[in-house]
């Protein structure tokens, strides 16, 4: 999964109102950036996950295959579809319809969402540093740190992390894209290297790897094909259902462009997944790992041993490459979304703020640990606000609602919007929690959910002009 990083370079000379056609680019542009940021640190995490899931083969290979196609055609016929048409970020059309005060209450959401998930990878950079020092790593089941060496080493990279994203995204985003080949590779690397340890022959022997699944390990629930159907497909749902990649493809010269985000989803989202597993695998068969079934316990999901076990020193520099080009960016965006609550802070102040908060965040495994479980929270929380653009959209004019309300009004709260979101997000996170119901299952019915009311509500409140 990748972390909304966008052309900030560009969109910030934007911010405000239409790319121009002069500036638009063609799908080779995007090409690239979408293979490299969707294989990334989350990748090591996610793919080991999977197998504590006690997936299947069939559902991971083929589960994985349409969740994935689902994501690309999200982006594909809504985020790219309307981007092209409409050309502004997603935070000033929010701010045309919400109001500003709106905006304000979504940044602060998506800004602590994206210093958690930044954390997370500093938690799996630490795995990689702790190495050569012998340090235990977190078990999966773990949410405190395990000692003061553990802390140390992520204040260290936390550190390090945020007075690099604070110096501005112009230097990260050329470095990220300087080692995203690196990263792809190692991914691959490792794959082929784990299918060697573990015996596979033949495409036979790699199926049997997953074979019928098994049970979930303590502390994970079973994961069925549709919950990787599903899960695969909303991992990102902040970035296409929930608009945030308007900012990204409203560069685009043609709507045709969102194909590209395939390159994401397959070099990363499953290429890189799938090798992260085989990773796991290994681990899981070797005397340490059978050590911690025997006893009924968990095996750590440790990406910077895994991988070191692999293809050895490369495998530690993979890891930290893919930590810090994840958590950079992620930072840097957090530090924009604070500073929309606080605009007399500079960035390079808002950015150690967040920086901050991530590293804290880091210190606990459990962001990491907890990584699929955070990533459906994500996007449940935040896909719904994209809804209100998707709907307003494609059928204002149906229901006579009133396009860009807060602007042509010239309010700073949209009433709608906030009952929309607050009572999508509240019915339905309620069922997944008394309900027992798996949350990455409610993101679509909240979707819908907003995007419906918003329609009720803004032809109950929202005075025709």
């Amino acid at each position: 999964m990748a972390e909304q990083e966008v052309v900030l370079t560009q969109s910030e000379e934007y911010e405000r109102e239409p790319v121009p056609q002069s500036k638009l680019k063609n799908w080779k542009s995007f090409l690239g950036m979408y293979a490299g940021e969707h294989a990334a640190g989350t990748e090591f995490m996610i793919g080991p996950l999977f197998l504590t899931a006690g997936v299947s083969a069939f559902d991971l290979i083929i589960g994985l295959l349409l969740g994935n196609f689902l994501a690309v055609l999200s982006w594909r016929y809504l985020t790219a579809a309307i981007a092209v048409k409409e050309r502004y970020t997603l935070y000033y059309k929010l701010e045309r319809i919400s109001g500003r005060n709106l905006v304000i209450a979504y940044n602060l959401a998506n800004g602590l969402l994206f210093c958690f998930l930044a954390g997370s990878m500093a938690t799996v950079s630490a795995t990689a540093v702790g190495i050569p020092f012998d340090l235990e790593m977190p078990k999966l089941t773990d949410t405190m740190p395990n000692g003061p060496a553990w802390i140390a080493i992520v204040v260290v990279i936390g550190a390090i992390t945020t007075l690099i994203a604070a110096k501005g995204y112009d230097t990260v985003s050329k470095a990220a894209n300087l080692m995203s080949p690196i990263i792809v590779v190692g991914f691959i690397a490792c794959g082929v290297v784990a299918l060697n340890q573990l015996g596979a022959k033949s495409f036979s022997d790699f199926w049997n790897i997953w074979g019928e699944g098994g049970a979930p390990f303590p502390g994970m629930i079973k994961y069925t094909f549709w919950h990787v159907v599903i899960w695969s497909w909303f991992c990102n749902a902040a970035m296409h259902i929930g608009m945030s990649d308007l900012s990204v493809f409203r560069f685009a010269d043609k709507a045709s462009s969102g194909w590209t985000t395939a390159a994401g989803m397959y070099v990363g989202h499953y290429i890189a997944w799938i090798a992260a597993a085989l990773l796991y695998a290994v681990y899981l068969k070797s005397p340490e790992g059978l050590q911690y079934i025997n006893n009924g316990q968990a095996p750590p999901v440790a990406p910077g041993p895994l991988a070191y076990n692999a293809i050895g020193i490369f495998g530690i520099l993979v890891v930290l490459l893919a930590g810090w080009t994840t958590a950079n960016p992620t930072i840097y965006r957090a530090g924009l979304a604070f500073q929309a609550i606080l605009p007399k802070l500079s960035t390079f102040w808002v950015t150690i703020i967040a920086g901050t908060i991530a590293t804290i965040a880091g210190i606990f495994p459990a962001f990491a640990m907890k990584l699929l479980d955070f990533v459906a929270l994500y996007g449940f929380i935040l896909a719904p606000i994209g809804a209100i653009i998707v709907f307003e959209h494609f059928f204002a004019d149906r229901f006579n609602i009133v396009k860009e309300y807060a602007l042509k009004k010239g309010i700073k709260f949209n009433m709608a919007v906030l009952l929309a979101w607050a009572i999508s997000l509240s019915v339905f996170y309620s069922i997944g929690t008394f309900g027992g119901v798996f949350l990455s299952f409610l993101t679509l019915p909240a979707w819908i959910s907003c995007g419906v009311l918003y329609l009720v509500f803004s032809k109950m409140l929202n005075k025709e002009l």
